[in-house]
């Protein structure tokens, strides 16, 4: 079983641990946390042209001397 799927199952054995009380209270929490995730997985989809647009532009900028490290900013 990979890393991933050990975790899952150790994090669900946990939550079925729980009192019913707490497993209700705790599962809107993981279901919106999941519905974001989808979400940002959408957008990110629906964008990914501009996103490749924005990182030629970066490289671009970064070849003709236009941007400054990170840690000069930090």
């Amino acid at each position: 079983m990979r890393l991933r799927h050990r975790r899952f199952w150790k994090a669900l054995e946990k939550f079925v641990a729980l009192p019913q009380d707490e497993q209700d209270a705790i599962a809107p929490q993981i279901l919106a946390s999941l519905a974001d995730e989808d979400a940002c997985k959408k957008s990110f989809a629906e964008k990914r042209d501009v996103i490749r647009r924005m990182a030629r532009e970066a490289l671009q900028e970064n070849e003709r001397g236009e941007t400054v490290p990170l840690n000069d900013l930090l």
